[in-house]
């Protein structure tokens, strides 16, 4: 079987998902109405599967320019641990791009006080921790024998690469969106989304001669170096409400790939719990961050970028949440998409982290943190940037 196969998903899947995606946020906080917009999203949710190909004829300079760009100074930032969880702090502790992690703030004991003083909003406070509320660990213990060895088109080595026979841990960050609450396959409550399923598909159900019939789909994003397909995604646990190194283990191990780009370091992963008290809590959490995003929406665009001002939640080295603060630098175009560069810190762990430039993209991002360069600079995948 060619790469190419082995990658393809279902196009009627996607599809629907896509009329799905398109006719139930025409009037949110997506506008749909230019064709370059359209395409922009819709670039972003579809892979490039001919870059798998080891066949294909398309030599297109502009995906080689891209690549080389991103990543030929520049590194992954995922944590890998050989010792699994019990190492992970012995990793922060010993962290030598940013020792002692004066730039991250503990979640919780983020105020109003960290943030720029011409930033000092409540509502951009409140939208800060509530895209805390919904950033993810995300745990892989396995490896692909599907990753490709090289960046297409370059000679960069694609991470963890040949590590299919290990088990190490590795963790990155995600962000959760579009939840949706079904009961016997008619979604409830939510505004994106569709079921194939007439009763719960998490993994204790599937082994349940009394499946649930209420449950809760989602999706997490996060980058394709992170979860890299679905062999990687069902040795995949997300862990939620890590804020503190002592809070409950609250975890999400049935997740697959919805979509996964090498090129933009874009995964989407589709989730499902039907625990009461973490679907209810998903649910709120989400609306409350669309409540959110819609007061900052327009406090912002007319000084965005004379500050450029930018922020991450993720899980520096696999450990509790932390929040971090900077500004954009610089963004270079990929076809109708952009990546970023930015000062704000992150460390190992902080791979798929959900970047957030105030003013733009209407308050909700498809960046994900992708990398950093040896100059210091960090870098996100490529995403919808306006």
């Amino acid at each position: 079987m060619s790469k190419m196969s082995t990658y393809k998903k279902k196009t009627e899947t996607k599809d629907r998902y896509w009329r799905e995606f398109q006719r139930e946020n025409v009037n949110t906080y997506f506008s749909f109405q230019t064709d370059m917009f359209r395409n922009s999203v819709k670039e972003c949710l579809n892979v490039k599967y001919d870059l798998f190909n080891e066949d294909s004829d398309d030599d297109d300079p502009k995906d080689e320019c891209i690549i080389q760009s991103a990543c030929s100074e520049g590194d992954h930032e995922t944590q890998e641990s050989e010792g699994g969880e019990a190492d992970l702090h012995k990793y922060f502790i010993a962290c030598k791009k940013n020792p002692g992690h004066r730039q991250f703030i503990h979640v919780d004991a983020f105020t109003l006080n960290h943030l720029p003083e011409d930033h000092q909003d409540n509502d951009l406070y409140e939208c800060i921790k509530v895209t805390a509320d919904l950033t993810v660990r995300v745990n892989v213990t396995m490896s692909s024998p599907h990753r490709p060895k090289f960046y297409p088109k370059t000679i960069q080595p694609y991470p963890f690469d040949n590590m299919s026979d290990k088990r190490n841990l590795r963790t990155g960050s995600g962000g959760v969106r579009f939840v949706n609450k079904f009961q016997n396959g008619v979604r409830q409550d939510g505004k994106v989304g569709f079921t194939n399923y007439l009763k719960c598909w998490c993994r204790e159900c599937k082994h349940s001669v009394s499946s649930s019939n209420v449950w809760w789909e989602f999706y997490v994003y996060t980058a394709t170096h992170v979860v890299f397909d679905d062999i990687e995604a069902s040795c995949t646990t997300l862990r939620f409400s890590y804020d503190k190194d002592d809070s409950p283990v609250v975890n999400v191990d049935k997740v697959s790939v919805l979509d996964a780009d090498i090129v933009y370091d874009l995964c989407v992963l589709y989730c499902v719990t039907c625990d009461n008290e973490l679907g209810n809590k998903l649910m709120e959490m989400w609306k409350h961050s669309e409540n959110v995003r819609e007061k900052i929406r327009d406090k912002y665009p007319a000084y965005r970028s004379k500050h450029k001002f930018n922020f991450l939640v993720s899980h520096p080295h696999g450990c509790s949440k932390q929040v971090s603060v900077g500004q954009w630098k610089d963004k270079h175009s990929v076809g109708s998409l952009t990546k970023l560069t930015y000062t704000t810190c992150t460390c190992p762990g902080s791979s798929g982290a959900p970047v957030h430039c105030v003013g733009y993209h209407n308050g909700l991002s498809n960046l994900v943190h992708s990398g950093s360069f040896k100059s210091g600079l960090n870098y996100s995948g490529a995403g919808i940037f306006y």
